[in-house]
């Protein structure tokens, strides 16, 4: 079981691409030796960057409201 689970995740963003692209910018730049916004028991990158997501610790704007 995943924890915490996708539907959870799903609706502190607006689609599962913005997931998907959060948490692999944000994955990346702990890899980079960013600082943790969360405290987790992991030291595996991407899921420290799905439990900041989970706790709200991260945000995001969406720059283009669509394509023409």
């Amino acid at each position: 079981m995943i924890n915490p689970p996708i539907s959870t995740l799903l609706n502190k963003v607006d689609s599962r691409y913005t997931l998907v692209v959060l948490a692999a910018k944000r994955a990346r730049q702990l890899v980079e030796d960013a600082d943790k916004f969360s405290k987790t028991e992991t030291d595996k990158p991407v899921s420290t960057a799905i439990n900041e997501i989970y706790e709200n610790r991260l945000t995001y704007i969406r720059t283009k409201s669509g394509v023409k």
